[in-house]
This record gives C-alpha cells, structure tokens and sequence, in this order.
C-alpha cells in the first residue's frame, strides 16, 4: 500500500516569544515492513535543525527558534509504501532488550481494576490473550474524536466512558504490562478510526512482545491488528515519550494550537 501523508503543526503566540526549542519525532524509518519513499521536513522560519536518534532507536530533530518569534509552522509530507505483515514487526531499530518495555510509567500504570480486567482475559495461549485483551478494550470505550487530554493516564482513561485512541492504547499497554508482556506505545500516522468526514489525527497504537514472533501491533480504536493502513514514525513507554512534537519556549503569553493532517491511500 502506498500512503500520501500531509502533517503541518501551527503554533501561535498571543505574545511573541523569545526563543523556542522543539524535539521533533515526525521522521519515520524503514523497516522490512515500510520502505519510505520520499519524506520533506519544513519550517517556516529562520531555525536551526539538529537530525539524532534517541535511546528507543527513534530518528529525532532538536529544532532551535531565535525570536522574536509570533508563529511557526511545522510540516512534514512525503510517501510511505507498506506490505501486509499479520502485525508483526520486521526489521525495525532495536537497541533495546523487550524486557525494558515492562517498566511502568505515571502515564501507563496499572492500577488494581486494570489489573483485574487484564486477568479477566483467561485465553492460554499469549497472542491469542493479547488479540482478546485488545477487543476488550475497543469495546470498553467509545471512541473520543476530540483532541485528546494532555496528560491524562491509563487509570483516569479507564475510568471513562469515551476515550482517544492514544487512550485505548495506554490502558492496553498498561493491562498487557500487568500480566509481565512487554508492551509499548507507538505514535504515526494512519486513516484508521476515521469515519465520514472526520480526519485523522496523528494516530497511536501499541505493540506487545511475544516469544518467537517479536514485537506484535495491536491498535484498541479498532479493536485489530496494525496493518499496511499505517506508518510507525516513534516508539516509547508512553505517548509523551512517543510525542510527535515536544518542547519548551521562552516568553509570556498563551499558546494556540492547530493540527492539519492527511493521510491518503492507495494501493502499490
């Protein structure tokens, strides 16, 4: 499959800033699952731009902003062709051991109704729990089409009764972690959850590790597998390691902020 992507974050100042730093992880990888095509990073202003990799292997860009500074424009677009992989991830960057991924973070810690919910799963073999703890959680929640809480955990997302899809995926991590699975939040892009006219935001999903397989995507806004339908972009403990932009600035006033995505496909 052959995925067009338009991303552009705006951030506007009601004052003007004196500087401004970002950490940007919009750069996906190529796996033996996705091959990128073609991909253009762009800002509308006068920054200096520092291309890394972070300690989970994501490719990542340090961006500096001197002001005075009233708006900036982030973009990123490109081309992303994609091969059906039953969920399982191949080739990816893993410098790190699985067992690293049951560590638990304030965003994605189990607490005893997660856990419980995660026992109440009783199928014996592992993927067949996990694929079934995933459809648990797509049906515990309604989908929340809203932008998403910032910073709101897997305990507070439980007790809702609508919940993001960045949501669904941390009390997913959060359950998967409560039964010793390593699990993971992975942030990118697909047009999955997406009905009607609504567009898609920058989505997350997870993927849990599971001997002789490896690392396994299952997505709770759909209740499935991750298929060729997306393009990982950031993996982390939670979303806000996994964030898509993240950052301090330097000056008084408020933030205002807007998201424009596409995501179009084809197939190859």
């Amino acid at each position: 499959m052959r995925l067009s992507i338009d991303h552009r974050t705006t951030y506007r100042f009601s004052s003007p800033q004196a500087r401004l730093t970002q950490l940007l992880r919009l750069i996906p990888d190529g796996t033996h699952d996705q091959s990128v095509a073609s991909w253009n990073l762009h800002v509308d202003c006068d920054a200096r731009l520092r291309h890394s990799r972070d300690g989970f292997g994501n490719r990542t860009t340090m961006l500096y902003v001197e002001g005075p500074i009233q708006s900036i424009e982030i973009a990123v677009s490109g081309e992303v062709l994609t091969n059906p992989s039953n969920g399982i991830v191949h080739g990816a960057q893993e410098p790190l051991p699985p067992e690293i991924f049951l560590r638990d973070t304030p965003l994605t810690a189990a607490d005893a109704e997660i856990a419980s919910f995660a026992r109440a799963v009783t199928e014996s073999d592992l993927i067949a729990r996990l694929h079934a703890l995933n459809l648990a959680v797509h049906r515990r929640f309604a989908l929340d089409r809203g932008r998403a809480v910032a910073g709101r955990t897997a305990v507070g997302a439980f007790s809702q009764g609508a919940a993001s899809a960045r949501d669904m995926a941390q009390v997913f991590i959060a359950a998967a972690r409560s039964l010793r699975v390593p699990a993971r939040y992975i942030s990118g892009y697909s047009p999955a959850c997406v009905v009607g006219d609504g567009r898609p935001a920058p989505h997350g999903w997870a993927e849990a590790h599971v001997a002789g397989l490896g690392w396994v995507a299952f997505d709770p806004c759909t209740g499935l597998s991750a298929d060729e339908a997306y393009v990982r972009v950031a993996v982390a403990l939670d979303s806000a390691g996994a964030a898509p932009v993240a950052g301090s600035r330097l000056g008084e006033g408020e933030e205002m902020l807007d998201v424009d995505l596409h995501v179009d496909r084809s197939g190859q």
